[in-house]
């Protein structure tokens, strides 16, 4: 509710407008014309009131004044005070240009200055001309209110209607989701299906054969039993047979056993399992207002610069930290090049907890709140989820991972390709290659490296001079170049969509403003800072932190900002 409006007030108010209201009634905000006025009570009385009034033993010798009387100024009126309901407003203080009984003048306002009696200052305050004026304020502050009103009613009818929608979107989606689960067990139980019937045709003859052998070693036995009634020449006949018999089945046997038990069995997959349960919803509701203002642009100087550590003990070769990545919650993750590892930063700065990896890691994003996805040298993008410590999820196969350069925008993931950039899906489908403008011409001078987001744009380097904006379509926006960068690498963005970019050969940082407007150096290669590569923006501490080339430490530039 928006500050300074009088609560009671609105409550009062009636569309019934009266020269002079009941006194008691309006106590349940209720407003009655005034029929009479008591001059010992101090109160209007409508006609219900009036008779209650003529009913009360102490009052039936108070003396009734019509309203006409009141007309011709015989009656002094009295209001009742909102904080102590038994006084009535008596004084009026100066400081705070407002009326109270005297509880109040005692109790809140000894301090205050021009504390005076009503009758005091009256005269001189109450004027014709101030009268109309605020009966004109009035009115014009009542149509406001009611038009207010219109407007807010028919704000929240057009949020039903977006819930409304939204909520046709979750039905589509959950239909969709479901339809293609239940597609995924169509085709899965086709496969199972159809390697039951493979073994199956395998081991029916089997068994067939089995119950022949078995029937014929039954056989056997039995003419075993009666051999010695046969004559010399039949036994000797019989036998053959019979061991015919014994190693066909022996050999029947072994082949079997030779060829195993055969299985059938199932395994979960567990990269799709796991997208239903990691996940927390089907997507991402927001709020807005139609027309927010953009934050105002901010001025950033230069405060002092400092490092930090970030080498561990367990760590084989010499730190590069080729890319920075911020969550929303503040937490910073660094992916070491050289290191196999993925490292998170507590608040003291301080390398809390690692992930090792099986890849160099080339760059990280945030996809959400807590997930982030890492580029692999191996050709890959590992999905994490953060929590206390990082889980792997599932992996995406992209080109050109040997890169830098990765982000999420609108819902893909963007990487740097050889000579331009690589939009995938989720689901790891190649979704388009930017390249070229609409003229066919190349949109990079040079290599694609690291790369950020605006509200509207993908803000990726070229390591030429610069950066080029693309919006979701892949079209050139505008562009950011400035001839005092020379192999630009890394890139990030501030709240207020100002854009920082670093120079690898100029040792600088160069600063845009969101139109593209080049803003100045922030810092020179005088001021220590040598081969940045990745970058990130902390607003909670204004401040950059930036990775180096091959180095056991992050550079930590404080800003001052206006």
């Amino acid at each position: 509710m928006a500050e300074g409006i009088n609560v009671q007030s609105l409550k009062d108010g009636s569309d019934a407008d009266y020269e002079f209201t009941c006194t008691p009634c309006s106590k349940d905000n209720i407003r009655e014309e005034a029929d009479k006025y008591c001059r010992e009570c101090h109160e209007y009385l409508c006609k219900t009131c009036t008779i209650y009034h003529g009913r009360l033993n102490i009052a039936q010798q108070h003396k009734l004044l019509d309203k006409s009387d009141a007309k011709q100024g015989v009656v002094v009126a009295r209001t009742k005070c909102h904080y102590h309901a038994d006084r009535y407003i008596e004084m009026y203080c100066k400081t705070h240009d407002m009326v109270y009984c005297t509880m109040c003048i005692a109790t809140e306002h000894r301090s205050c200055d021009g504390v005076n009696k009503i009758e005091d200052v009256s005269k001189q305050c109450v004027t014709q001309t101030e009268i109309q004026a605020l009966l004109e304020e009035t009115k014009n502050l009542h149509d406001n209110v009611k038009s207010l009103t219109v407007k807010q009613k028919q704000n929240l009818t057009a949020i039903e209607k977006q819930k409304e929608a939204i909520e046709g979107k979750l039905d589509e989606t959950e239909t969709k989701l479901i339809e293609h689960i239940r597609k995924l067990k169509r085709q899965t139980e086709k496969c199972l299906n159809d390697k039951y019937s493979t073994l199956k045709e395998d081991l029916v003859p089997v068994i067939s054969v089995s119950g022949r052998t078995t029937e014929c070693l039954k056989q056997s036995t039995k003419q075993l039993h009666t051999i010695d009634s046969l004559i010399l020449e039949q036994k000797f006949v019989q036998i053959m047979l019979m061991k015919k018999t014994v190693k066909d089945a022996n050999t029947f046997i072994t082949e079997v056993a030779a060829e195993g038990t055969q299985f059938i069995d199932f395994t979960v997959n567990r990269e799709l399992t796991d997208i239903f349960t990691i996940e927390q919803s089907l997507g991402d509701v927001t709020t807005g207002i139609v027309g927010e203002q953009k934050l105002k642009q901010r001025q950033y100087t230069l405060k002092s610069t400092k490092e930090i550590n970030v080498k561990l003990s367990k760590d084989n070769q010499e730190c590069y930290i080729s890319d920075i990545c911020r969550l929303p919650d503040g937490t910073v993750l660094l992916t070491d090049f050289n290191n196999y590892k993925v490292k998170r930063l507590n608040t003291n700065d301080s390398v809390q907890c690692v992930f090792k990896l099986d890849s160099s890691p080339t760059s990280i994003s945030c996809v959400s709140n807590r997930r982030v996805a890492v580029k692999l040298n191996k050709n890959k993008i590992q999905l994490f989820s953060v929590g206390s410590y990082l889980s792997k999820e599932r992996t995406i196969d992209i080109q050109n991972g040997r890169l830098f350069g990765l982000t999420m925008f609108c819902g893909d993931l963007w990487s740097s390709a050889s000579n331009g950039v690589n939009v995938y899906s989720t689901s790891s489908n190649l979704v388009k290659s930017i390249v070229h403008d609409q003229y066919e011409k190349s949109i990079f001078k040079s290599s694609v490296q690291h790369m950020a987001v605006t509200s509207e744009t993908v803000i990726v380097t070229d390591n030429w001079d610069g950066a080029v904006c693309l919006n979701k379509d892949g079209i050139v926006i505008r562009e950011m170049r400035d001839s005092r960068l020379r192999c630009t690498e890394g890139v990030c963005v501030a709240d207020d969509e100002t854009v920082f970019l670093c120079g690898y050969q100029s040792h600088n940082i160069v600063m845009f403003n969101r139109d593209g407007n080049c803003l100045g150096e922030l810092i020179g290669k005088d001021s220590g800072l040598l081969s940045p590569i990745s970058m990130s923006f902390d607003g909670k501490r204004n401040r950059l932190l930036v990775g180096c080339y091959i180095k056991d430490t992050l550079f930590v530039i404080d800003l001052l900002v206006r």
